[in-house]
């Protein structure tokens, strides 16, 4: 689970909580999941299910979601493969079929009705102390604005386009990025001068995946095919954060991006800043970081 830091082993989902404290089992979680996943239909789903899209039209709305910041529904409006109304038909259906963890739970009898507020109220107890409702970087951080942005996009993107279930931890000024199984960086250049890296663990990396080349299974794919669909997501990023910049009268270029040899970490250059942003999935590792070149 989370292996780093005090931060990262306090940090929990309510299901993971339920299991440490011995209220349900792993197994019987896994079923609730898995009921949870069968029952919380994507937008696309839900819409495709109602005979509103097709499966093309997902895939088109998927490929202009990686070029422009919009949610899934918004970029259907614009595309014009539905209507105001109908977004709002699909998100409401959305919202009145929701199953939350804790109800899911009770579905598969893990636990009665009656006892669910109190375990919630624990596990709230328990994480109000790593709670994050939005990107903050550290005191005395050149152009802070830009890299909330990158922040805001790389959550986005977690969601929209690698499918990752996650929480946010608190950035912090760091000295290198810790070693992990694939760690991409991409070259900021222009207005300003920083360096994006993306790193993932390899169960995160075949999330991303699968996510990317639309597949179910990618276990017979190569290291560098699997290693080229984290560039493409750090790119899909970097791309997103150039095109908002220039809407604010920046000029950001970006460079191809790269794997690095990170089994010993990547330290932040001599004379820059190193921002951290440490995000906790159920299953596997994901940072990513921004280090500024020094001025």
């Amino acid at each position: 689970m989370f292996i780093r830091g005090g931060e990262s082993m306090a940090v929990k989902f309510f299901g993971q909580f339920m299991v440490e404290r011995g209220i349900i089992s792993s197994e019987t979680l896994l079923k609730a999941i898995e009921l949870q996943d069968a029952t919380n239909l994507k937008f696309g789903e839900m819409a495709l299910s109602m005979g509103l899209i097709t499966d093309n039209d997902i895939e088109r709305v998927h490929n202009a979601q990686r070029k422009q910041d919009l949610q899934f529904g918004d970029m259907c409006v614009k595309l014009g493969i539905i209507t105001m109304t109908q977004l709002k038909e699909v998100l409401t259906k959305q919202k009145n079929s929701h199953l939350y963890i804790g109800e899911a739970l009770i579905k598969v009898g893990a636990m009665a009705q009656g006892d669910l507020q109190n375990h919630l109220d624990a596990f709230k107890a328990d994480q109000a102390p790593y709670q994050v409702d939005r990107v903050a970087l550290p005191a005395g951080v050149v152009d802070s604005g830009l890299w909330e942005m990158a922040a805001d996009l790389t959550y986005k993107m977690l969601s929209r386009v690698a499918n990752l279930t996650f929480r946010q931890g608190h950035c912090a000024l760091v000295q290198r990025l810790e070693a992990n199984d694939t760690v991409v960086a991409i070259t900021l250049s222009g207005s300003i001068h920083a360096r994006y890296l993306f790193s993932v663990s390899l169960s995160v990396r075949r999330s991303i995946a699968r996510a990317i080349l639309n597949a179910d299974d990618v276990s017979k794919e190569t290291e560098e095919m699997l290693d080229d669909t984290v560039m493409e997501f750090a790119n899909i990023v970097c791309g997103n954060m150039a095109a908002k910049a220039a809407q604010l009268g920046k000029t950001i270029e970006i460079s191809p991006p790269e794997v690095l040899d990170a089994k010993n970490g990547v330290p932040v250059p001599s004379g820059g800043k190193g921002i951290m942003f440490p995000v906790y999935v159920a299953d596997g590792l994901v940072e990513f970081g921004i280090f500024i070149d020094k001025a």
